[in-house]
């Protein structure tokens, strides 16, 4: 295969991930919800390929702010950096049709990767 096949391919594939992955984040925005008190954002940054979810408020006189969420885009794999999640996003990325061997377990520290079903970058 030419190598301008293979940049296209990586190209398609990394817009699939890109569109997945918004889609997916958008869906977590959505079911969390906002209270009066906390919000759940939705933060992109396109340029370098960086989702994150972030809860910020007040809840009972205490200051919430943390990120729920934050995965990288990172030549053509899916790190996912910080899960906050109960049943994890990892899963989420595989059932919306993304292979294991493109998803990297980043939170997790490399000598546990080969243990894993997930990529080992």
């Amino acid at each position: 295969m030419p190598a301008k096949d293979i940049y296209h391919n990586m190209d398609s594939l990394t817009n699939k991930y890109r569109q997945i992955i918004k889609k997916i984040l958008e869906e977590y925005t959505d079911f969390l919800g906002n209270d009066e008190q906390v919000t759940v954002e939705f933060v992109l940054d396109e340029k370098n390929d960086r989702y994150l979810l972030v809860e910020t408020g007040w809840k009972n006189g205490y200051r919430i702010y943390g990120t729920l969420l934050h995965l990288d885009l990172i030549d053509g794999k899916i790190w996912i950096q910080h899960d906050g999640t109960e049943e994890g996003i990892a899963n989420d990325l595989v059932a919306a049709g993304i292979p294991k061997r493109h998803i990297i377990l980043g939170f997790k520290s490399p000598e546990i990767w080969k243990h894993t079903e997930f990529a080992v970058s």
